[in-house]
């Protein structure tokens, strides 16, 4: 774990791919008991020490996750969230290919797309449509090409909409899966299990001081990110 922003009522840290951010069926140790005994030893709390959730990262994913340290900052982040006050920026490694140029509604530098999404509860899956279908969500978000390498484009995403595996799910409907992401049709896995989707910068006013925040996650290991070349 590694904490890239902490105060008296937020923390945020990197997690790593793999990670669950909160307790599930796995059994696994979650996230957020992790930072829970970080801030025990830290600053050497008896008894249970309160931590909050108000997102999560699908488990093949990296990049930030925001936590409550106390119940104000708790209720007050989950309101922003609901109502759109965090502003969430992904990168995204896809294929190299044309699609990506020619796909979606031109919005300054950035693509927007939209879609109805449905969610499968027993896949653990969405679907994307392109008109409203019954049990469906509509879900929009712009991307624009920051990168690339020899056989890879680096996608920055922001979502304007939050919808379950929206992201993967949209990217996938344009034909340009997440690489590594089996379940959105990528052609391989990442040797690692992940998928190649980062919680890459997260932006909000502070629930309390007012402050304005602005967190930058470090890269995955993987030194394809780091091969990357940035568009200028």
């Amino acid at each position: 774990m590694r904490v890239v922003y902490e105060d008296n009522h937020i923390i945020i840290v990197y997690k790593e791919s793999g990670e669950i951010v909160q307790g599930d069926k796995t059994g696994d140790t979650p996230l957020s008991e992790t930072v829970k005994e970080y801030i025990k030893e830290k600053y050497q709390k008896p008894g249970a020490v309160f931590l909050g959730v108000v997102h999560r990262l699908d488990r093949p994913v990296s990049g930030l996750v925001v936590f409550a340290r106390t119940s104000k900052a708790l209720t007050r982040l989950n309101k922003m969230f609901a109502e759109g006050e965090v502003h969430k920026t992904y990168w995204a490694i896809v294929g190299r290919g044309e699609k990506l140029e020619v796909r979606g509604e031109r919005s300054e530098e950035f693509t927007t797309i939209e879609h109805w999404l449905t969610r499968n509860e027993k896949q653990n899956k969405s679907y994307a449509y392109d008109h409203e279908v019954p049990r469906s969500k509509k879900a929009v978000l712009r991307y624009r090409m920051i990168g690339h390498s020899d056989r890879y484009s680096l996608v920055e995403v922001q979502l304007l909409t939050g919808r379950h595996h929206q992201i993967r799910c949209q990217l996938a409907a344009i034909g340009c899966p997440i690489k590594g992401d089996l379940k959105y049709g990528a052609p391989r896995s990442n040797p690692d299990g992940s998928i190649s989707l980062l919680s890459h910068r997260v932006e909000f006013v502070h629930p309390v001081s007012k402050e304005p925040i602005v967190v930058e996650s470090p890269l995955p290991a993987d030194p394809l990110w780091s091969a990357m070349k940035m568009n200028r």
